[in-house]
């Protein structure tokens, strides 16, 4: 697996966790609001870091750190993912995926084989704009749903997650994502930090309070909202 980023300490990628963060480059999506641009489009400026290197510290610190996350870019696109995770795994650790759910073959086979502890999935937003968020022309929407309906399924811990920004996330989209996830474990809404390393810089964030009013309207649908960035 092409490793192009690792965090050897994060006590917020893995939820209750403390836990190291491996990044891999590339991404079939391009969504305006990315923060990871860099990782996205051009990952070969990206220095590569070893995999032995990654298992060589995360044998050193077994009994500190208690999992790994493993994020992007988008990590179904690695070749290697599953041989990686099963290594990460045999030293003890628990492994949490994040995701955009694109390729939810990759993801059932992580899941029948019993490959992950968590995994957190974007959705960008509603059903109805998810084409234009992303940058796909064509986008096969029925692709996400699969994989929405397999984590729900998967008896795993889980997330569901959006980045709110105030060009794409209101009232209404709130609405409409807590409707199709309706009874799902887990939400959260993740505030937007405009940035050069941002797809197309320029847009703008939700206030503290209309985040707050989201997730008032997403609890009457969701088992558990959260707030994260503020």
């Amino acid at each position: 697996m092409i490793i192009r980023g690792f965090q050897t300490l994060t006590l917020l990628d893995y939820p209750g966790k403390l836990a190291a963060t491996v990044f891999t480059g590339n991404c079939n999506f391009r969504c305006r609001y990315c923060h990871n641009s860099g990782l996205v489009c051009e990952p070969e400026k990206e220095q590569e870091i070893g995999e032995d290197q990654v298992f060589g510290f995360l044998e050193k610190r077994k009994g500190i750190l208690e999992g790994v996350c493993i994020t992007g870019g988008e990590p179904t696109l690695q070749e290697g993912l599953a041989d990686f995770i099963r290594h990460v795994r045999e030293l003890g650790y628990a492994v949490k995926l994040d995701t955009n759910g694109y390729r939810p073959e990759v993801l059932y086979g992580l899941i029948e084989d019993g490959l992950l502890d968590y995994a957190a999935m974007d959705i960008k937003t509603d059903k109805e704009r998810y084409a234009e968020i992303c940058g796909v022309e064509g986008l096969d929407l029925s692709r996400i749903e699969e994989s929405v309906r397999l984590i729900r399924e998967s008896g795993m811990d889980y997330e569901f997650r959006t980045t709110v920004v105030r060009e794409y996330y209101d009232e209404e989209a709130a609405r409409r994502i807590g409707s199709w996830l309706e009874g799902s474990r887990r939400y959260a809404l993740q505030a937007f930090r405009d940035s050069e390393a941002v797809m197309c810089p320029g847009l703008h964030a939700r206030s503290p309070e209309e985040m707050e009013h989201y997730a008032q309207i997403l609890k009457g649908m969701i088992q558990e909202v959260l707030i994260r960035g503020e």
